[in-house]
């Protein structure tokens, strides 16, 4: 992000809405192609480069902007002292890991891991794991100094 350019404010998100499936069809089936073999690493980036475009000044600035980003609902679930854990739950995350596509959570992961190194002020990353069996992802943010 140029050091010129203003941070976004979280509330206008509420002037953003887009329906239907061709979010879905860009995210799983247009980027990576487009993307390529560097598609995961490329999709966490831009998901880190997201937010710190966003003017983000407290964790229930991150829970909107994942409800308004049509991403879910975000939940913090555990704190240790070098580890926040997350849930990310929805119909529509449960609609996405029924369907038969090549469904990741890399962006996501990716903003979440800016969005927590900014509130915190110390390096962070941030790993997500699936759980299909509850329709669930979990994320792990981790403190890495």
């Amino acid at each position: 992000m140029s050091k010129t350019q203003q941070l976004l404010p979280v509330s206008q998100l509420e002037d953003l809405y887009t329906a239907g499936a061709g979010y879905d069809v860009l995210r799983y089936m247009t980027l990576p192609e487009l993307l390529g073999t560097e598609s995961k690493t490329l999709l966490y980036f831009m998901g880190r480069n997201l937010a710190r475009s966003l003017d983000l000044q407290a964790v229930e600035d991150i829970y909107y902007t994942f409800e308004k980003m049509g991403w879910g609902k975000l939940e913090l679930v555990k704190e240790k002292k070098k580890e926040l854990v997350f849930h990310l739950m929805s119909d529509s995350i449960a609609r996405r890991l029924q369907a038969s596509l090549d469904i990741e959570f890399y962006l996501e992961s990716g903003f979440l891991a800016e969005a927590i190194q900014q509130l915190e002020n110390v390096e962070c990353e941030c790993v997500e794991e699936i759980n299909s069996k509850i329709m669930q992802v979990e994320f792990s943010v981790f403190f890495t100094h």
